[in-house]
């Protein structure tokens, strides 16, 4: 099925437990940041190794078989204006306290989720990755000229097999299922999420 753009993506810090992180130890109040408007959206996700060739068996003279590949997809995405905070935490970078920031070498566990949309706009494909971690291997600072030269924040994720899932690192969720249920996908790729909702109150 074809698509078209990018929707949201969708991110948040996993505990040792596979337990989403939440407040101040998550990335929000109920651990799921979602790219929005605010912070300018992200301009791209590009997921490569979806899938992998299995090594040929030979016998008798020809090719007789080939061995069973499990896949760990990368993505290469760009946010055009992650919060400060929010990049540190994915990136595993400590506080000392005093406006400077280390990064640590046991990198945090992330979710992450790119949403995409059928080219008719009426559902959602979702590709997810439930454990792995980010990195941001470069940073190109450039002067402004007569434009300013914006640098966006150019970060990789590198998925892991999660036991769930047959040993893949990722798994894909389409919209247009009659079973599908967003919230039941959400928990499942971040660590049992569940969106807080504030209770009513009346005069």
């Amino acid at each position: 099925m074809a698509q078209v753009g990018l929707k949201h993506t969708y991110l948040a810090l996993i505990d040792a437990n596979g337990k989403i992180l939440k407040g101040d130890d998550g990335l929000t109040a109920d651990g799921l940041y979602t790219s929005n408007s605010k912070d300018l959206g992200t301009a791209s996700a590009n997921i490569t190794n979806i899938s992998t060739n299995g090594t040929q068996v030979f016998g008798d003279n020809g090719m007789v078989d080939v061995t069973k590949a499990k896949s760990f997809p990368q993505v290469a995405g760009v946010w055009n204006n992650l919060p400060f905070d929010i990049k540190a935490k994915l990136l595993g970078r400590e506080s000392d306290g005093a406006g400077g920031y280390v990064q640590s070498l046991d990198l945090p566990q992330v979710a992450l989720i790119v949403e995409s949309e059928t080219i008719d706009r009426k559902n959602s494909i979702f590709y997810t990755f439930a454990n792995g971690q980010m990195s941001e291997t470069a940073v190109n600072a450039q002067t402004d000229n007569a434009n300013e030269n914006r640098v966006g924040d150019t970060l990789t994720y590198q998925s892991f097999g999660v036991d769930a899932w047959n040993g893949q690192g990722m798994k894909m969720f389409f919209s247009g299922d009659a079973n599908f249920d967003k919230a039941k996908m959400l928990a499942e790729v971040a660590g049992g999420y569940a969106k807080v909702t504030t209770p009513s109150t009346s005069n």
